[in-house]
């Protein structure tokens, strides 16, 4: 099972705007945090379940899946 991430920058290629997509990752951190995932404390971390986003904006995300190497 794979769970996919997404950055900030993932995002911005996504079309949404450099202050959205930060809010979006700090918001999707918070929400980590709050169902009992502390290690989304960690404020050098920047990178977010896709989930998560999701669950914030309450639309699926269209991610590319990232090829598995062999």
């Amino acid at each position: 099972m794979t769970n996919p991430t997404i950055t900030k920058h993932d995002l911005i290629e996504l079309g949404y705007g450099h202050c959205t997509a930060e809010d979006l990752i700090k918001k999707a951190k918070a929400l980590m945090v709050h169902k009992g995932f502390s290690y989304y404390e960690n404020t050098r971390l920047g990178r977010v379940p896709v989930k998560a986003i999701e669950e914030i904006l309450g639309i699926q995300l269209a991610i590319k899946p990232i090829e598995e190497v062999d």
